[in-house]
């Protein structure tokens, strides 16, 4: 699988205030919230995230894990943590990871009464995800058609109650807590008072958001997770409204949850993370594949880098070819791709013909032009630098990165 850089120059975050069109992402504004050495939010790069497969009791294979989603590009890890065992396990993965690779920055997931489970896990990683319908346990009543206001407002100090010492612990060793809402875990009276709908995962995350704002506390990020796009889509953009009423500026964690595998579940995932992302919403992202978790680290700079975001890899300018193709496209970019896909930071134009070839890789560094039948016209830009045999054209395209000292060896 292709290493991707980690630490490539984002797109500036925040377009002119002119408000002039600059092809930019306007992003929204975020405070900064630290996770371990990765910055989330506060005008940094959109960061990206993973989760392992491996049972966090198998230290030396979470270990093996984490190290192999953080080489080839992964900032944050999550681990999850179902008992106290697990978050005592996650003591010994991190100080492995210490000794023998380096110090990842790592999630913690804690559900079902995670109190005395957060607490403990919260001593060795730098972050920790809990799931507002999930923290404290409501147990359901048969028959209930509502809750009344001293119900939920007793529901509410019991989770003011479990949530302070976690909070106290985040504060005091300056860690990160993330609140992350599915739309599939909705607590009951969540959904008795707002229904099945983005607005009760938006009020489900700001009922946490102003508890630990009571407490004053705010090295926090959100989630509003859901497996269907425009459900996720819609709750993502309410929450940055109503924080943006609020006062609140909190980094977006985005994801679709449970987005399936193949295709199908990069274009699910891409849809729901690229749109928001198109208008500004989103700090961080995961792409939720049911594969291994390293396949999901290339969609994720996909993403980032088709909307001008990260800059990990090459971009690769291609007509999908015509009539008036003077080779085989397809093949040739795939020989180009081949030569060229370990350089970071360039933009190579592959067109067919002369026609509008030109004209529709102005923005690349290198471009590889069909002139006439078997010669190749080769770019610097906007300039037309060498007219080659179409035999040895990719080799004087490397030839001519090497001159401009923009090559790396593989």
């Amino acid at each position: 699988m292709q290493t991707l850089a980690k630490n490539s120059e984002p797109t500036p975050a925040i377009a002119p205030e002119s408000g002039e069109f600059s092809g930019a992402i306007v992003r929204r504004r975020t405070r900064p919230v630290r996770v371990g050495n990765i910055t989330i939010g506060g005008g940094a790069p959109v960061v990206v995230q993973s989760m392992i497969n491996e049972d966090t009791l198998d230290i030396a294979g979470s270990v093996a894990a984490i190290r192999r989603l953080h080489e080839i590009g992964c900032e944050i890890v999550r681990v999850t943590v179902p008992s106290i065992a697990h978050a005592k396990a996650v003591g010994e993965i991190k100080a492995r990871l210490r000794a023998t690779y380096q110090d990842v920055p790592l999630v913690a997931d804690v559900h079902h009464d995670g109190m005395k489970i957060a607490l403990e896990v919260a001593k060795h990683v730098d972050k920790v995800r809990i799931n507002p319908g999930l923290y404290v346990f409501e147990r359901p009543k048969a028959n209930r058609d509502g809750y009344s206001a001293a119900e939920f407002a007793e529901i509410g100090e019991k989770i003011q109650e479990t949530l302070q010492p976690l909070v106290q612990t985040l504060k005091d060793q300056d860690k990160a807590l993330r609140i992350g809402v599915n739309h599939g875990s909705l607590a009951e009276r969540m959904l008795f008072t707002y229904g099945d709908t983005p607005l009760g995962m938006v009020e489900s995350a700001l009922e946490f958001l102003r508890l630990c704002e009571a407490m004053d506390f705010r090295n926090l990020v959100v989630s509003l997770k859901a497996s269907r796009v425009p459900v996720m889509i819609a709750a993502y953009q309410l929450m940055a409204k109503r924080m943006a009423e609020l006062g609140m500026d909190y980094p977006l964690h985005l994801g679709v949850t449970e987005a399936g595998d193949g295709e199908y579940g990069r274009i699910k995932s891409t849809a729901g993370i690229a749109t928001l992302l198109a208008q500004g919403i989103g700090d961080t992202i995961r792409v939720s594949l049911t594969e291994a978790p390293e396949k999901e680290i290339p969609v994720c700079y996909s993403i980032l880098q088709s909307l001008g975001l990260r800059k990990t890899m090459v971009e690769y300018v291609a007509c999908p070819s015509c009539g008036r193709t003077l080779f085989n496209l397809e093949e040739v970019l795939h020989k180009v791709r081949e030569a060229t896909q370990h350089l970071v930071g360039l933009d190579i134009a592959v067109m067919g013909c002369i026609v509008n070839g030109p004209g529709e890789m102005a923005d690349a560094d290198y471009g590889y032009v069909g002139r006439t039948p078997g010669f190749i016209s080769l770019y610097r830009g906007r300039e037309e630098v060498r007219k080659v045999p179409e035999a040895n054209a990719v080799n004087e395209l490397i030839a001519l990165i090497q001159e401009d000292g923009r090559w790396v060896d593989p």
